[in-house]
C-alpha cells in the first residue's frame, strides 16, 4: 500500500494527513514543539500511523509524496526572529521602507508612533546609480562605493541582503552586478534582487517584497534542510514538497531559494479542502471557509469555483504591517482560536486576543503550566469538551485548572462562572463575524449567499453561532476538519507564478508590447514545465491574469483573462467590460466610458496533481455510543445534553441540538435550534435556525 502524507505545523498543533490508494484519510496531531519543529511533527506522523496499524518508519518507506506546510516564516516576520539583513538601495531614496505606501487606518491619531521599517536605516546602504524608466543608464553602478558597502555590512556581521533599485525591472544591470559583487565580497551570505523576486512598477511593495524574501533565507534554508534530513533519517525516500501561499506546492529546493512564498501558505491549504469538499456535496458555488486552530482564525473565500486571490497581503495591521508584494491566498487572519487569551482592558471591558497560550505552556488546562485563561478553558467549563477525550483521550484536560483562571475573569467581572465562560466564547465570535463580513460584505458579497465550510480544531464549539450571526443557513464541518489545512494539501497541485509589468489602456492599446509579455510569461512557465517533465509530471494548466483600474486610481482589481494573447479591440472590449463587473462588485459603483490602464501581467502554471478519492468514512462502533453530560447555554441553563461518538454515526444520521458529538481530534457542539446530519462521505452538514 502506497501512502501520501501532508502536514500542516501550526502555532499550537502540528496535524498530519495520511491518504492510501483507496482514498481513506487518517488524521494525526500532536502538540507543536516550537523549540525543534520536527519532533512535533514526528510525533503527528507516529500517532497517523499509529491509526492505520504501522509505526511512523514503515509509514513514511511506504509513501511516496510528503507535503510540508508551516507557519515559521509568517512567525518569524511577527516575532522578529529574521535574519540581520541589509538594504541597497539607489542613492538618494533610502526611505522607500520607512515611508510606505502612506496609507492609515486612523489619520487623525497623532498620538500614535509610526511604525519601525523592516529593515532598519541603519542597515539601509545607497548605492550611487541610475537606470531611468525607459531603461537607460542615467548614471553608472559606483563600482568602488559598492564594494566600500560591503565590506561595511561585512563588519556589521549582516546575515542577509536585499538589493532594490530604481527602474531595475526594466533594466536590471546594475542589480545583477552588485550581485557579482556579493557573490566576490560576501562568499555565502544569501541576497534577494528586486527584479527577480517581484518586477512590479510599484516601490514600496517590490522592495517590500526583497527585503522579506532575503531575511527570512537564512531561518528557512535551514529549517527546511534540518525538515528534509529528520524525514530521510526515519526512512522517507519519496518527494518532498512545501505548500506556498499560492494555495499550491513547489518543490523544497525552491522554496529555499524563495522563501517569501511560504509566509501565509498553512492559511491557503484551507481553502482547497474547502473547495473540494463543498463542491462533493452541495456542488459548485460559493462557499466561506473558516479555519480556527489554536492560535489564530482564518477566513477565506472561493467564488465562481475558483479560490480568490490578492496582493494586499499585510503581516500585521494594514499599512502600518509588513506587506509580501506578492499574489497569495486570500486568507485573513486573526488572533482568535482556541488558544487565544481572555483579559480585561482598562475600561475593564472583556477582550479576546491577540495573544495567544500557544502550544507551550498553552491553555490553563493543558496542565503543561499556563496561568492564562483562554477560549479553550471556556468550553471546557461549559461542558463541551470532554477532559477525559481530548485529542482522543490520548490528553487529559484539568478541569480546576480552568474553572481557576475563567473564575479570575468572572470575579473582576462581577459576573457568574458560566455566564462569564460563555462571555469569553461570545468575543471571539464577534471577532470571528467581524473577519468574515471583511471578506464578504465588505467584498459585495452576500454571507447569506454562501456555504459555510469550517475547519480547525476548534470549529465545531462556535460556528453554529456566527452562522445564526452571518445568515448563513448550512455548514459543512468535514470529517477531517481538524486539520484543514493539512487536508487541503492533500488536494492541492504544484503551483507556479510569473510576472511582468506592462503599462497600457484602453484608448491607445499596446497590442505588440503586451503581446511580447505575455508570450515572455508563456516561455518562462514552459522553462519551469519542462523540469517538473522531468520528474513525470504531465498534465498542466494555463491561467493568464491583468491587473487594471480606472485612470489614475491608486488600486487595482486582478481580472483572469480569456486567453494568452490579446488578439484585438474585441479582447480589450472584454477586459473592460470584465473591469467594470469586478468594480461594481468590490466597490458598489462602475463608471462606464472611463479609461482602463492595464498595468501588471501575470501567468500562472498549475501541475495538476492525482488527487485522493473522496469516499465513504467506515464507520467504528467500538466504545460507548452515547453518553451524557452537562452543558452550558444561555437560553437554558445548565442542561443534560446527549453526547454522540461520531465514529459510530452512521450516513443518515441527523443529531439535533442541544448536544455534542465527539469526534478524536475536534468537538461539534449542536446548538439548541439547530441540527447535524452525517452526509453519505462521513461529513457533517449543519442546518441553522434564523
Amino acid at each position: 500500500m502506497r501512502y501520501r502524507i501532508t502536514c500542516d505545523v501550526g502555532g499550537t498543533f502540528t496535524d498530519v494527513v495520511v491518504a492510501d490508494e483507496h482514498g481513506n484519510l487518517f488524521v494525526g496531531k500532536a502538540l507543536t514543539t516550537p523549540e525543534r519543529l520536527y519532533r512535533g511533527l514526528e510525533a503527528a506522523v507516529t500517532d497517523a500511523a499509529t491509526e492505520i496499524g504501522l509505526d511512523d518508519r514503515a509509514l513514511l518507506l511506504s509513501s511516496n509524496l510528503f507535503v510540508y506546510s508551516t507557519t515559521q516564516a509568517t512567525n518569524a516576520i511577527l516575532e522578529g526572529r529574521t535574519a540581520r539583513t541589509a538594504l541597497l538601495v539607489t542613492e538618494g531614496f533610502p526611505d522607500i521602507l520607512v515611508r510606505r505606501e502612506g496609507g492609515r487606518l486612523d489619520p487623525f491619531n497623532f498620538a500614535k508612533e509610526n511604525p519601525e521599517p523592516y529593515i532598519p536605516r541603519h542597515l539601509t546602504f545607497e548605492i550611487p546609480e541610475r537606470v531611468d524608466s525607459e531603461g537607460t543608464v542615467y548614471t553608472p553602478l559606483d563600482v568602488d562605493r559598492a564594494a566600500e558597502v560591503l565590506r561595511t555590512l561585512s563588519e556589521l556581521k549582516v546575515e542577509a541582503i536585499a538589493v532594490s533599485l530604481l527602474w531595475s525591472i526594466v533594466n536590471p544591470v546594475h542589480e545583477l552586478a552588485l550581485s557579482k559583487l556579493i557573490e566576490q565580497h560576501l562568499a555565502g551570505v544569501p541576497y534577494t534582487l528586486s527584479h527577480q523576486i517581484n518586477p512590479i512598477i510599484r516601490e514600496y511593495r517590490r522592495t517590500s517584497s526583497t527585503a522579506i524574501d532575503a531575511s527570512l533565507k537564512p531561518l528557512m534554508q535551514h529549517h527546511l534542510r534540518d525538515i528534509d534530513a529528520g524525514l530521510r533519517k526515519s526512512g522517507f525516500d519519496g518527494e518532498l514538497v512545501a505548500a506556498t501561499s499560492f494555495g499550491g506546492v513547489m518543490h523544497m529546493d525552491d522554496l529555499m531559494r524563495r522563501p517569501i512564498y511560504a509566509v501565509k501558505s498553512g492559511p491557503s491549504l484551507a481553502p482547497i479542502a474547502g473547495k473540494t469538499y463543498s463542491e462533493s456535496e452541495a456542488g459548485p458555488g460559493q462557499v466561506i471557509v473558516c479555519d480556527t486552530g489554536g492560535t489564530s482564525f482564518d477566513v477565506s473565500l472561493v467564488r465562481d469555483g475558483r479560490v480568490v486571490f490578492t496582493r494586499e497581503t499585510w503581516l500585521g495591521e494594514q499599512f502600518t504591517g509588513h506587506l509580501t508584494g506578492l499574489s497569495s491566498v486570500d486568507a485573513r487572519s486573526i488572533g482568535a482560536g482556541g488558544g487565544s487569551i481572555a483579559w480585561i482592558d482598562s475600561g475593564g471591558l472583556l477582550r479576546v486576543g491577540p495573544r495567544s497560550a500557544g502550544a507551550d505552556p498553552g491553555p490553563a488546562c493543558y496542565g503543561r503550566g499556563g496561568t492564562f485563561c483562554t477560549v479553550t478553558d471556556a468550553a471546557l467549563v461549559l461542558g463541551y469538551l470532554d477532559p477525559d477525550y481530548f485529542l482522543g483521550g490520548r490528553m487529559k484536560l484539568d478541569v480546576e485548572a480552568a474553572r481557576r483562571v475563567v473564575g479570575g475573569i468572572a470575579i473582576a467581572l462581577g459576573q457568574p462562572l458560566l455566564a462569564t465562560a460563555y462571555g469569553i466564547l461570545a468575543v471571539a465570535n464577534e471577532l470571528m463575524v467581524g473577519a468574515i463580513k471583511e471578506i464578504t460584505v465588505d467584498e459585495g458579497v452576500d454571507p447569506r449567499d454562501s456555504f459555510l465550510v469550517a475547519g480547525g480544531g476548534a470549529a465545531g464549539m462556535n460556528i453554529i453561532p456566527i452562522a445564526r450571526e452571518l445568515g448563513c443557513r448550512r455548514v459543512l464541518i468535514p470529517r477531517t476538519a481538524s486539520a484543514l489545512s493539512a487536508c487541503g494539501a492533500q488536494y492541492s497541485d504544484i503551483v507556479a507564478e510569473f510576472s511582468a509589468s506592462k503599462f497600457t489602456d484602453s484608448r491607445d492599446f499596446d497590442y505588440a508590447g503586451v503581446n511580447i509579455v505575455l508570450n515572455d510569461l508563456d516561455t518562462r512557465m514552459e522553462d519551469f514545465a519542462a523540469g517538473l517533465r522531468q520528474r513525470s509530471f504531465a498534465n498542466f494548466r494555463k491561467d493568464y491574469f491583468v491587473e487594471a483600474r480606472y485612470a489614475n486610481q491608486a488600486w487595482e482589481l486582478e481580472l483572469l483573462m480569456n486567453s494568452d494573447r490579446v488578439a484585438g479591440p474585441d479582447a480589450v472590449a472584454s477586459i473592460v467590460d470584465d473591469f467594470h463587473k469586478s468594480h461594481q462588485r468590490v466597490f458598489a459603483i462602475t463608471d462606464p466610458g472611463q479609461t482602463v490602464e492595464c498595468i501588471y501581467w501575470k501567468g500562472r502554471l498549475t501541475a495538476v496533481l492525482d488527487k485522493p478519492p473522496l469516499r465513504e468514512r467506515a464507520n467504528s462502533a467500538n466504545g460507548e455510543l452515547r453518553r451524557s453530560r452537562t452543558a452550558y447555554f444561555p437560553a437554558l441553563g445548565e442542561h443534560r445534553i446527549v453526547v454522540h461518538m461520531g465514529l459510530a454515526l452512521s450516513p443518515g444520521a441527523v443529531v439535533k441540538g442541544p448536544s455534542v458529538i465527539d469526534e478524536p481530534t475536534t468537538t461539534i457542539v449542536v446548538y439548541p435550534d439547530s441540527s447535524v446530519r452525517v452526509t453519505e462521505l462521513g461529513n457533517y452538514l449543519v442546518e441553522v435556525e434564523a
